[in-house]
């Protein structure tokens, strides 16, 4: 019997300890979160009526359209109306996405909110999420065959969910980052490393020699390819000992030129380099306004990783003619709509819940006439001071509030109430 006492005494020594506050925390952390996700999503109404919603909380039924199939995307309401008892894999959010349920990727289903809908949203986007999978590796989240614990971070670009362990970058330890774009958005949208040497929250080294592309016979120069929609002809960067290391400039090269070689003569590069400064001044002047291009005159340089952004970074982007068209021609001018970010998204939902929220004891004293309101008032203040004094005897002994406790708390403070009303005595007059 001993033996088993102790045993059990043991076992309750590695159970983790969970404090009534920290219960109560967590709790309230689980309920923002979701109001943060679905607060600024309908949960009664149908979006499809919206068109393209800007961001919204959406889910992928695998029941309706499995792998296989084509993949379809349903709107919060939907979720609750029409799949309530099917297998779901929530997308969290996503944008410009119109809902699809019952149209004709559902194959046996018909919207229960929305019957009337088109056979297809032809502006729709769809990845691999909507199949249960995320991240270059193709896997499930969370996976039961993935023993190592790992945060996964969405793409503010793709809108992919990636392990931080695969992003070529590992994530900053602090968290002190708002958005992430992973790694092929990066060489996608490669205008955006320009920006990153002076915004992203982890600096891009420029002596990584493991990520820099060189070119042989020329050390530390790099040919950057322009990228769909880079108003820039083609570059050669290189160090250029007079100005120092730090102060890297760009060469111009035309694009139907021959790629220097490693033969080049010192001498045909000192020429290069000087039809490049003197015509310096000339390309500000004919660029001035644009952000974009004055960091490009300072420094460009790539890489296959990805790159975390702090807050507001968006605001830094340029918005000239030229810069604007680049991301049209990408699409990516949702990078300029400061309401785009899940940020926004999240402080919408969490405005309109905290608008909704009201207090059950409120509520119930408004129904109440003034007699009524004064002796539930009454009563509510005994059952908090009793609770808190209580609650501080756990407290002061370091002790641990368990379920029995808060029962036995319920059945004293009931029969207190219940002598208090039997020894009253009523008088008529």
């Amino acid at each position: 019997m001993a033996g088993a006492e102790g045993a059990a005494g043991r076992q309750s020594e590695l159970e983790p300890v969970v404090s009534l506050v920290d219960v109560l925390e967590e709790d309230e952390e689980l309920e923002n979160e979701a109001c943060a996700v679905l607060g600024g999503s309908d949960s009664e109404k149908c979006s499809y009526s919206q068109g393209s919603v800007k961001r919204q909380a959406l889910y992928a039924c695998s029941t309706c359209t499995p792998e296989g199939e084509e993949p379809a995307g349903i709107c919060l309401a939907c979720s609750y109306e029409c799949h309530g008892s099917h297998k779901l894999f929530e997308l969290y959010t996503k944008r410009n996405f119109r809902c699809d349920c019952g149209n004709s990727k559902f194959k046996n289903l018909e919207c229960k909110l929305l019957p009337d809908k088109a056979k297809v949203n032809s502006g729709n986007k769809y990845n691999d999420n909507f199949f249960g999978l995320y991240c270059i590796c193709k896997r499930p989240y969370p996976d039961p065959e993935d023993e190592i614990p790992d945060e996964m971070i969405q793409c503010v670009v793709c809108e992919d969910w990636f392990h931080g362990r695969h992003l070529g970058a590992i994530p900053p330890e602090s968290g002190d980052f708002q958005e992430m774009v992973c790694q092929a958005c990066m060489k996608r949208c490669s205008f955006l490393w320009a920006y990153a040497a002076q915004l992203a929250v982890t600096k891009i080294s420029t002596e990584d020699d493991g990520l820099v592309r060189n070119i042989d016979g020329i050390g530390d120069q790099e040919v950057i390819k322009p990228e769909n929609g880079e108003h820039q002809d083609s570059t050669l960067k290189e160090d250029v000992p007079e100005q120092g290391k730090d102060d890297v400039r760009e060469v111009k090269v035309e694009q139907n030129s021959e790629p220097c070689a490693g033969s080049s003569s010192e001498s045909d590069l000192q020429v290069m380099c000087e039809t490049v400064f003197k015509n310096e001044s000339l390309n500000a002047e004919s660029k001035s306004g644009c952000k974009l291009q004055e960091l490009k005159a300072k420094q460009l340089i790539k890489k296959d990783t990805a790159t975390y952004w702090p807050l507001n970074w968006r605001s830094k982007l340029c918005t000239c003619q030229d810069c604007m068209k680049m991301y049209g021609d990408l699409d990516v001018l949702f990078l300029t709509d400061e309401y785009d970010t899940v940020l926004a998204y999240e402080n919408k939902g969490k405005i309109a819940q905290a608008t909704d929220r009201s207090d059950p004891l409120m509520d119930t004293l408004s129904s109440m006439n003034r007699v009524q309101q004064v002796e539930l008032i009454c009563e509510y203040n005994d059952l908090k001071t009793e609770l808190k004094d209580y609650l501080k005897r756990f407290a002061d002994e370091g002790t641990v509030v368990k379920r029995e406790d808060i029962q036995q708390f319920f059945e004293e403070f009931q029969s207190k109430k219940r002598r208090r009303v039997d020894g009253m005595q009523y008088y008529c007059s």
